[in-house]
């Protein structure tokens, strides 16, 4: 007789469980998702051309240097490649500037423009924002208990390998921003 590999028997308290997993990663990729499409429709932005307009209003607000794509980049934690394209879409927005810097030219420096500075007065918080003043409102156990779990989580979903940037914005491949858009 040939020995059969086991299969663990699974319950409806585990099948439970497991969906329960299931369904609170949904709902929080439809939230992502709602709040994405319903401030692009608003700003007529995408969450991460609002992210780099916030960096340079922010950095425009407290820096007596030059604002340049790399420390945007750093700013809001994407590859200065990526904030690049997205910095393209905001200079054809006329939202910002490219200007070569005033001690070395070889430096692009940004700015916003008046319209950018319109329209950065006006942005809404992003939806990270408010996640990260409630998580760190948390206790610490907690905080690092739900870590954990999440980590846990992507290890069961095979995406250990997959390169993330803590952005929430569904469906988007940030060096593209979002298919379709040029």
């Amino acid at each position: 007789m040939l020995a059969s590999a086991a299969k663990p028997m699974t319950n409806s308290s585990q099948i439970a469980n497991a969906d329960a997993v299931l369904t609170s990663i949904r709902q929080i990729v439809r939230r992502i998702s709602e709040h994405s499409k319903a401030m692009s429709q608003d700003l007529g932005l995408t969450i991460p051309q609002m992210l780099c307009l916030r960096a340079i209003g922010q950095l425009e607000g407290g820096q007596n240097g030059e604002i340049t794509v790399a420390l945007v980049a750093a700013e809001v934690q994407l590859s200065a490649a990526t904030v690049s394209r997205i910095i393209d879409r905001l200079v054809r927005a006329d939202l910002v500037t490219r200007e070569r810097g005033l001690k070395d030219r070889r430096r692009v420096c940004l700015a916003l423009t008046v319209k950018g500075l319109e329209r950065y007065q006006t942005l809404p918080a992003p939806l990270q924002e408010r996640f990260v003043a409630r998580f760190e409102s948390l206790p610490a156990n907690e905080r690092d208990a739900i870590v954990k779990t999440l980590h846990h989580i992507v290890e069961l979903m095979d995406a250990s390998e997959l390169d993330a940037a803590p952005i929430l914005a569904p469906g988007t491949d940030v060096k593209g921003e979002y298919p379709g858009n040029s």
